[in-house]
């Protein structure tokens, strides 16, 4: 009334001018709340919108929920494969009811995933929510589809899913209230990488959950998100230590470079009395194939399928990631520059490094993957973490894939003496192993060669600290990992349950061709003096830089001499 009284004491044209002003200073104010209005509804929404989504797919005679906005090749190639009667064998029960399956991704890919020498195609993964089953189809450039399926396996998400995943996380009153604000979706971390929490539907990977990272000061506070359910179903703080700024350098990530160079196409390399290629893959890390010393060959492939990363001991949650090509790439953390050749004291050695580009700084990773040639014959398969990760808490765990030539018999030194495995199995390098007196634990034989296999506890001058490996000896299939895998174990399981005990089905192994799963496992360490899987930024000569402190893990395979 106040102001109405005094509007009446001003001249007409003053008044009409301030009324004018207040008017659409009004209209302005009522706009920008409709607007919050409209986002904040179309935020509210999301979540319905999604199951919208969901009970329109699973009322289709095909319970699919599509990938969208692919470009023309893309969409082709997900059109075969829904098209195919295998790739659609698990969408549905035997009863004929509908699961829920989404496509999560449609990739190009090269002739050696479509097991040819010349040629392209597509990928595509669909994941069943139902079955927690990934199915996935390889279509070449004929549209010719071979399919395979992965029970208890979970294709890498896709963007769609990871704005879904960063919306719950973000607007979580229990992330909210934890962090003492609303964080915004770019402050998360690891948005799209896999995770687990025990106690929840997400252990041991029953439901597909993912744990967008918000760090503050420092701690890290997790925000355990399954995908499956639609909702928040955790939160857990975990220790990152302080740290400075992200180290910028020269090693930008020359995409096109990589692609074209190392991704697409396989090096030949001849040094010394070896020859093999190598290829950045996907999401496999740098594979080695087609090894041969002094002109017989003994591996077919070796490489590194995944990074299992496990914090709290207890609590049981972490990270499954993966490492690759930074082009199509389901990786979370990719290659950042070529591989590198170089020659070390009696040998040669290949190296790739990976890493985020926020790294040392928390839950940023950075992973190093080495094969070491020697003159004698000998050859070692090794990787590292180079920090700082998630936390200061961590295990690690990597799982390589190590596939020889010819048909082979495998063993373990027990009581003295070489025992020979008939059958697929696993075990544990521990405490109380016993070895044989040249420090061998397992060998593997042919006629014509063999390896004795030489589990790391420290000895090998790289600062590791020893593997407590798992070993697991499986009879070769194509199907069981000769193409690119996506993440196959979970990232928390404390036991033997790490990803390759799936391919274990008690086949005779003895005179078999054989692949050995081999996975070391790493405790990080952050205490001053005794750092270990960590990274720190410091400052030299005026300037910060990182100050790393890998953890090396990997057997050195020793040729037997037969002669």
């Amino acid at each position: 009334m106040f102001y109405i009284f005094r509007l009446k004491l001003l001249k007409l044209n003053d008044r009409d001018k301030i009324l004018k002003k207040l008017g659409i200073a009004i209209i302005f104010f009522l706009l920008s709340c409709s607007i919050v209005m409209i986002a904040n509804a179309d935020q509210k929404n999301l979540i319905n919108l999604r199951k919208q989504e969901i009970k329109k797919t699973i009322s289709q005679l095909k319970p699919i929920m599509k990938f969208d906005a692919l470009k023309k090749e893309q969409e082709r190639a997900q059109i075969v494969a829904l098209e195919n009667e295998k790739f659609l064998k698990y969408t549905k029960t035997a009863n004929g009811e509908n699961f829920l399956n989404q496509i999560f991704g449609v990739y190009p890919i090269q002739a050696r995933e479509l097991n040819k020498e010349k040629g392209s195609g597509y990928r595509v993964e669909m994941y069943n929510f139902g079955l927690n089953l990934s199915t996935v189809a390889f279509i070449d450039e004929k549209e010719k589809v071979e399919v395979m399926y992965f029970k208890d396996t979970q294709p890498d998400i896709n963007f769609k899913l990871k704005k879904l995943a960063l919306y719950i996380a973000t607007n979580s009153m229990e992330v909210q209230k934890a962090l003492g604000y609303k964080p915004e979706e770019a402050e998360a971390l690891m948005a799209s990488t896999k995770t687990s929490l025990n106690a929840t539907k997400c252990e041991r990977s029953r439901h597909l959950c993912v744990a967008p990272t918000f760090v503050k000061e420092d701690k890290a506070l997790w925000a355990v998100v399954d995908l499956t359910d639609l909702k928040l179903v955790g939160i857990r703080w975990t220790n990152v230590g302080e740290a400075g700024p992200p180290i910028v350098t020269e090693r930008s990530i020359q995409n096109e470079n990589m692609s074209n160079n190392f991704c697409e196409e396989e090096t030949n390399l001849a040094k010394g009395q070896w020859n093999l290629n190598y290829h950045l893959t996907t999401s496999d890390g740098l594979e080695v194939k087609n090894v041969s010393y002094k002109g017989k060959l003994v591996l077919d492939s070796v490489k590194l399928v995944d990074w299992h990363v496990n914090y709290s001991r207890t609590e049981g949650f972490g990270y499954s990631d993966a490492v690759g090509c930074p082009i199509f790439s389901q990786a979370a953390v990719i290659a950042v520059n070529p591989p590198i050749v170089e020659d070390i004291d009696g040998g040669f050695s290949i190296t790739q490094e990976y890493f985020n580009q926020g790294w040392p700084t928390p839950c940023n990773y950075n992973y190093v993957q080495k094969y070491d040639f020697y003159d004698d014959g000998r050859f070692r398969v090794r990787t590292a973490s180079v920090g700082r990760g998630c936390g200061n808490d961590g295990t690690y765990r990597p799982v390589f894939r190590i596939a020889f030539s010819g048909s082979r018999s495998f063993s373990k030194w027990e009581e003295q003496d070489w025992q020979v495995w008939k059958n697929e199995q696993w075990s544990l390098q521990g405490e109380t192993t016993r070895y044989s007196p040249k420090g061998y634990l397992y060998k593997i034989n042919s006629k014509e060669e063999g390896y004795f296999i030489e589990p790391s506890v420290g000895q090998f001058g790289d600062g590791g600290r020893g593997d407590n490996a798992y070993i697991y000896v499986t009879k070769h299939k194509h199907e069981e990992g000769d193409r690119n895998l996506i993440t196959i174990g979970p990232c928390c399981n404390t036991d033997h349950n790490q990803g390759p005990e799936k391919f274990l089905n008690g086949e005779n192994i003895n005179n078999e061709k054989l692949v050995v799963w081999y996975v070391p496992q790493m405790d990080n360490d952050d205490r001053k003096g005794k750092e270990y899987c960590w990274a720190d930024s410091i400052i030299k000569d005026g300037i910060t830089v990182a100050k790393s402190y890998p953890c090396y893990g990997g057997p050195m395979f020793h040729p037997i001499n037969k002669s």
